[in-house]
């Protein structure tokens, strides 16, 4: 959909990840791998780990607190908490409903979403609909993942992917200046048997799914599916924003594989000096991925109040959300 209509915008990010860094070297201690063939093939260097007693949403309550802290902004009069998350604390509640007790926010919905790594895309994009009808004022959007503990570390192809962390931001009402210029969504189901977690036995399309609530995934499938399918939802996400490439800042991707990304910017006409990413040092943090990929974009001073943004999160179900958003958060 065209969201010309829009009257909400972001106005503050905060992020947090672990100070537990898995580099390439612990894991060619776990793994028959090594640092060369990682980076080969993921661009991942490090990633960041949970502590034992440290949850999903121990992080996303970091990641709020550092929004208010660097901002300056309160959280009393949220009124609407979603979290992104496939690596909730608890079957229920929700990872919101613990941010809102910590917070102790006297009166606001919560519920977590699910939507893998288009997550927090798809979190930005409810928020934006809720606000620009007129049913709430000002929402948080959290995305964050502590995919560490759903991780096999005996599995060479998987367990070099995956890191923990978390990102905040606040979506409030703006008529005058609103954010959000264009949003997508697309789904193919027929394809989620290629990365999925499974604490039970199911078969999909005639296959047994068998896990112990790890996550198992098809790389190869995995990326041809998202390669081809991003850059077809950007060509069309463009269209309904009334650009073209030249228009748009920064791609911010979800952070799956730096490879991946590169051939995403090969595709769709980005380059890599105009992208923002979090993978090369946070590794795959599925919904976390593109806020901490903004908020290292303002940390190191590349993104910019005004300046246009394309996000496309994509993963499993197979589902993929996109956005080109005007950046209304202040310069630090």
């Amino acid at each position: 959909m065209n969201t010309a209509s829009s009257k909400a915008r972001i106005t503050a990010i905060g992020t947090y990840v672990p100070e537990r860094r898995m580099t390439n070297e612990d894991l060619e201690k776990l793994v028959d791998t090594n640092d060369e063939w990682i980076v080969q093939r993921t661009g991942m260097r490090e990633r960041r780990i949970s502590g034992e007693q440290e949850f999903t949403s121990d992080l996303c309550i970091r990641a709020v607190e550092n929004l208010m802290q660097t901002y300056g902004k309160n959280v009393e009069d949220v009124d609407l908490i979603m979290v992104a998350t496939t690596t909730a604390d608890y079957p229920f509640p929700s990872v919101a409903c613990l941010i809102q007790e910590h917070f102790n926010i006297k009166s606001t919905g919560a519920f977590d979403l699910n939507a893998t790594c288009a997550g927090f895309a798809y979190g930005l994009h409810v928020a934006n609909g809720l606000i620009s009808s007129g049913l709430h004022r000002k929402v948080l959007v959290v995305g964050g993942e502590t995919l560490s503990k759903v991780t096999d570390y005996t599995d060479r192809a998987t367990c070099i992917l995956f890191g923990d962390g978390a990102g905040a931001v606040l979506v409030e009402a703006d008529e005058v200046n609103p954010g959000f210029l264009a949003s997508i969504q697309g789904t193919d189901g027929s394809g989620g048997m290629h990365v999925y977690r499974s604490g039970i036995s199911k078969s999909m399309h005639g296959l047994s799914l068998q896990g112990d609530g790890h996550m198992v995934q098809n790389g190869r499938e995995v990326y041809k599916w998202a390669t081809r399918t991003v850059a077809a939802g950007i060509k069309e996400l463009l269209s309904r924003a009334h650009m073209n490439i030249e228009d748009i800042d920064w791609f911010v991707p979800h952070s799956a594989n730096l490879r991946m990304i590169e051939s995403m910017c090969e595709k769709s006409g980005f380059s890599l000096e105009n992208t923002l990413y979090s993978v090369e040092y946070m590794g795959n943090t599925s919904a976390a991925s593109i806020p901490l990929a903004l908020g290292l974009g303002v940390q190191e001073g590349k993104l910019k109040h005004g300046e246009t943004l394309l996000l496309y999160g994509f993963g499993g179900g197979l589902t993929h959300a996109g956005l080109v958003i005007r950046w209304g958060v202040p310069d630090l």
